[in-house]
């Protein structure tokens, strides 16, 4: 069941407050056992839901670890991978002990509370005084901790983008501080206004629409890649000397399984086997491709050629627009979010960072910051009643200002919360641990200084 934010992650499914469903288990006689007893549960939105999340962890790694990794220097390959696999763990464990509390306990309108905290009320427990096991659920069929697995991966790969900003040069330790305190004190409130029960943008007169995480995923992540790649300052050589890819076949490789896992991303939030996802699947993919053209296109105009490069940046920032648009837009429209997104986001990584000079090392904020943002605002363009199923959720083509203006509000005060969020973490980080690595461990490289390994060893 959807409400006023329609086709949200947290509108069909988790209005849930945890939604407990009792499963008896008894034996044969009736007396109490030790055994479950199958419940009512929905094995097709679990199937589905349990395989979005396998997808959007395959995102972070292999395929994010392989898209950064081909675009820095062979000296800082593992230093990247390692980045990656290494939130994969770190991420998971801090939302399973606070982070999904934080995000979606409570009912508040700015953050979660700790009802969650280690997974208490969302786990299974046995109450041995009735003999019976209590099993918590959402309200479409799923166990809860199916549920807050699949929000897990997001948690994941959200601070994993933030790499690409400050690649080859921020210490190992310093990442992983940084990345705990952003999760902690960044994403998670601005998931909860958006997903969580009670949510300032997701309930209420600036209901915003975000149906896989425009505004939590990528604008948080984009903007705050922008402010960490300033704060922490530009690579050595930046500007003076050639710092191109080393390996675009892996970058090809790791876009590819982008675009695949991008299903689990956007059709999976539909936390459901159901029409949304169905629209949302077919609106990614076609987003995806108009990304790639637009992008090939402006380097063939530019340039005289197009690169695989373009192509696969094209496609992610395709991508990134029809996340926040999934579950309001129809195909053909994002095939329009493709195509901008892929032509403003060619401006953004090329034009915008030229002028500026900040080095953005992978371009987070050029696709995921810009993308996002793009994403959010047209959303609030091309929302139609059709996909939504709600009256009085409709964009501007429908003549509905009110809800582009909320888009407006909350791709805003996101991006408030990320700049303020990282100032604070990367100061206090950078005044008692640092945040850089030396000169000399630069240029050895963050493979052999961080970690000493080789990603390449020619015998």
């Amino acid at each position: 069941m959807f409400k006023r934010v329609g086709l949200m992650l947290l509108g069909g499914a988790l209005l849930l407050g945890g939604t407990v469903e009792t499963v008896l288990a008894q034996g044969a006689g009736g007396e109490a056992a030790t055994a479950y007893v199958e419940p009512e549960w929905d094995s097709g939105n679990i199937a589905w839901m349990l395989t979005s999340s396998a997808l959007v962890l395959m995102m972070t790694a292999p395929g994010l670890a392989l898209f950064y990794g081909g675009l820095v220097r062979k000296k800082n390959i593992l230093g990247v991978m390692m980045q990656c696999v290494f939130l994969m763990g770190l991420m998971s464990i801090v939302w399973a002990l606070w982070g999904y509390s934080l995000a979606f306990g409570g009912s508040g309108g700015f953050i979660g509370n700790f009802e969650y905290v280690l997974l208490n009320g969302v786990m299974p427990t046995w109450d041995a005084a009735q003999g019976v096991a209590i099993v918590p659920a959402v309200d479409n069929g799923i166990p809860h901790s199916v549920f807050m697995v699949f929000q897990g991966m997001f948690f994941i790969i959200t601070p994993a983008l933030i790499c690409g900003a400050f690649a080859e040069r921020m210490k190992f330790s310093a990442m992983c501080l940084y990345m705990v305190l952003w999760g902690t004190l960044v994403y998670c409130p601005i998931a909860h206004w958006v997903w969580g029960p009670g949510g300032w943008l997701l309930e209420g007169k600036y209901a915003a629409l975000d149906f896989a995480g425009g505004t939590v995923v990528h604008i948080s992540s984009g903007v705050s890649a922008l402010v960490a790649s300033i704060l922490i300052g530009r690579r050595l050589g930046f500007g003076q000397e050639p710092m191109p890819p080393h390996n675009l076949t892996y970058t090809a490789i790791g876009a590819a399984l982008l675009w695949v896992g991008w299903f689990g991303f956007n059709a999976g939030s539909a936390v459901a086997a159901n029409a949304v996802a169905a629209n949302a699947f077919v609106a990614t993919h076609l987003a995806a491709s108009g990304g790639v053209l637009a992008w090939s296109a402006a380097e063939w105009i530019t340039r005289g050629k197009p690169s695989i490069l373009g192509g696969c940046s094209g496609a992610v920032a395709g991508l990134v627009c029809i996340t926040p648009a999934a579950g309001a837009v129809n195909p053909i429209h994002g095939i329009i979010l493709g195509l901008i997104a892929g032509y403003v986001c060619f401006l953004g990584c090329t034009t915008i960072k030229n002028r500026f000079g900040y080095d953005d090392s992978l371009d987070a904020f050029g696709v995921h910051g810009i993308g996002g943002t793009v994403g959010a605002l047209l959303t609030g363009v091309f929302a139609t009643r059709a996909i939504t199923g709600d009256a009085e959720v409709y964009g501007l083509i429908e003549g509905g200002v009110q809800q582009f203006v909320n888009q407006a509000i909350g791709v805003v005060a996101a991006a408030a919360l990320s700049i303020v969020g990282t100032l604070i973490i990367l100061k206090v980080l950078d005044a008692t641990i640092g945040l850089r690595v030396s000169q000399d461990d630069e240029i050895q490289g963050l493979d052999l200084s961080q970690h000493g390994e080789e990603g390449y060893i020619f015998l």
